[in-house]
């Protein structure tokens, strides 16, 4: 296991190609990749415009003029054996893209993340007839490799230092906002490219039982729960975790559902090995909370896929229909929410392992109560 995240930026992304052409065998003789989360695990590339046309003997990006130095020097340091031509106009860009697909019978395109206009062109421009196909890169990333779950892995870390030096300061008449901006500010001054999603930060009888709240300028009071789910975006690789505390003594009522969700998370955590349904998954925290007397408090899924999308396959829900294979990294992440009570999730972000499950996120979870500040 890489630890060290120096050693990340030279990891290569060999093979990769050569399993989207096997799962792509016998649907088409090629595939063009629009997506730019799938072109740059493919490539490297990290570019704003770009196209990516996996052919049975090469793999080319076609790019604008902005960015044909970075991306030959990002497919390079990727180790990607790939070539680069650039178009000046996105007419240009549709005349490589054409030139090289006209010798093919058949060219694959991704349905979800091409245009109608965009596959109009395509269809005018390129003498292949086109296939429409869905998710074949999405299912070879779904697996992490080595280089992944290190670059997660490190994310983790800076999400848990951020919140460890924060979380002490809750009862300090912060606001939802101030206490955001601190986890933000901090976890890019602890190496992180940003957050990897708006951090949320809801607290109270009202704000709390909205499981994705925007933070207010609203002060958290002694006596309220508080929501807090973050994440630190590291080399294009996502973290996310979310920990609930109480400001002040708990209540009886905070106290009783605290311990049942999280029981139910460390159920979840738990029963998480590869070969488990998705739904089965959902189905033992959801059952956990259920049996408590508190199952219609629990408003949405159990779980999702994290990599370079926050959200990706596999989805951990009651209509899951996915299995759970070594190198998928998901969360567990139950929650209770009721206005005039507030809310409480917990979530951990894991890796599917041989024998069961690996934490990427540390930070405690034993109690509500706010932790005491690091000590250096």
């Amino acid at each position: 296991m890489i630890t060290d995240p120096a050693n990340l930026a030279g990891l290569a992304l060999v093979g990769r190609a050569g399993r989207v052409r096997d799962r792509l065998a016998g649907r088409a003789d090629a595939l063009l990749v629009s997506d730019l989360s799938n072109i740059r695990w493919l490539t490297g590339f990290t570019g704003s415009n770009g196209w990516v046309v996996v052919l049975p003997e090469e793999l080319v990006l076609v790019t604008d003029g902005r960015y044909g130095d970075q991306a030959a020097l990002q497919m390079a340091a990727a180790g990607v054996d790939g070539r680069v031509l650039v178009g000046a106009t996105a007419g240009a860009i549709e005349d490589h893209l054409a030139a090289l697909t006209k010798p093919l019978g058949a060219v694959a395109f991704e349905a979800a993340h091409v245009t109608y206009a965009q596959f109009r062109r395509h269809e005018q421009a390129f003498g292949a007839s086109l296939v429409a196909v869905d998710g074949v890169v999405e299912a070879e990333r779904r697996t992490k490799d080595e280089g992944e779950i290190a670059r997660m892995a490190e994310a983790c870390r800076i999400a848990d230092a951020a919140l460890a030096e924060v979380a002490p300061t809750l009862g300090d008449g912060l606001t939802e906002a101030e206490v955001r901006n601190r986890l933000e500010i901090r976890m890019r001054e602890l190496g992180a490219d940003g957050p990897s999603y708006e951090t949320i930060v809801a607290t109270g009888p009202t704000n709390a039982a909205l499981p994705h709240h925007r933070p207010e300028h609203v002060r958290i009071e002694p006596g309220h729960t508080v929501i807090i789910d973050v994440g630190a975006l590291y080399d294009g690789y996502h973290s996310d975790m979310t920990r609930t505390f109480v400001v002040g003594e708990p209540t009886a009522r905070q106290r009783e559902l605290y311990e049942v969700v999280l029981a139910a998370q460390v159920a979840g955590v738990a029963a998480v090995a590869p070969g488990l349904g998705t739904n089965d998954l959902d189905a033992v925290c959801r059952t956990s909370i259920a049996a408590a007397g508190y199952g219609d408090w629990f408003t949405h899924g159990t779980g999702h896929g994290v990599g370079l999308l926050i959200h990706e396959d596999p989805f951990v829900g009651r209509a899951g229909d996915l299995i759970l294979q070594v190198g998928d990294v998901v969360t567990v992440e139950p929650g209770v929410y009721r206005e005039g009570f507030g809310g409480i999730r917990v979530e951990d972000l894991l890796v599917v392992t041989t024998d069961g499950c690996r934490p990427l996120t540390k930070t405690p979870k034993d109690s509500a109560c706010l932790p005491s500040p690091p000590t250096t």
